[in-house]
């Protein structure tokens, strides 16, 4: 996998974890403030399309995570 890949895979488990504790129909349910933490997420998917620029880019990048495909 690339940094691409698992930048989709960490921000998708992100949100259905965050919506799963923060929802209250949801039977783990924790705090709706957990909500917040769905919207951080939307908001830098949101702002990458505009700046190119991925803080969970960077800490792969810097763990060694491939950029491209072989």
């Amino acid at each position: 996998m690339n940094i691409n890949d698992w930048i989709h895979t960490v921000a998708g488990f992100f949100i259905l974890l965050s919506l799963a504790l923060g929802a209250d129909a949801s039977p783990v349910f924790h705090s709706k403030y957990w909500l917040f933490f769905t919207a951080f997420v939307g908001l830098n998917l949101f702002q990458f399309g505009f700046s190119k620029f991925c803080p969970m880019a960077k800490i792969l990048k810097a763990l060694g995570v491939p950029e491209k495909r072989c």
